[in-house]
């Protein structure tokens, strides 16, 4: 997957600053826009072919440009949603507190060294048990 959004923060930028229930509300807003962004392109797609018969072939041309642009706004914003989420639910998953079973207390630990760097060190905002968030390199 490319970079990240720079619209959408990482996870342990969204932990720190507004918390993790936050962060994943934000996260699962994000993705379900690029929802609706993939269903207005395919409903422009789908708008493009039928304008595809008729016209002058400059008309045509542009026609088929138009099909070609949504089609690939299309597939990148179904693309981006899919990971979007599943990224989320990931994150979502791990978000349970081994020891006392809070779900999303989470504060981040700030470590010297991360052990990886696909390592988000957090602890519990409840009872202060700490483990480690794993999260998918982009």
């Amino acid at each position: 997957m490319p970079n990240r959004n720079p619209l959408n923060r990482t996870l342990a930028d969204g932990i720190r600053r507004m918390g993790f229930r936050k962060w994943y509300e934000r996260e699962l807003l994000s993705s379900h826009a690029h929802m609706a962004l993939a269903l207005l392109s395919a409903v422009a797609l789908l708008a493009s072919l039928e304008a595809l018969g008729g016209g002058t072939p400059g008309e045509q041309f542009l026609d088929l440009a138009f099909i070609v642009v949504c089609g690939v706004i299309t597939l990148w914003s179904l693309r981006r949603y899919i990971y979007l989420l599943m990224h989320a639910e990931e994150m979502a998953n791990q978000a349970n507190c081994p020891q006392c079973k809070a779900y999303g207390q989470l504060q981040l630990v700030e470590a010297q060294h991360r052990p990886q760097a696909s390592w988000v060190p957090v602890c519990c905002k409840r009872c202060g048990f700490r483990w480690n968030l794993e999260e998918d390199s982009d």
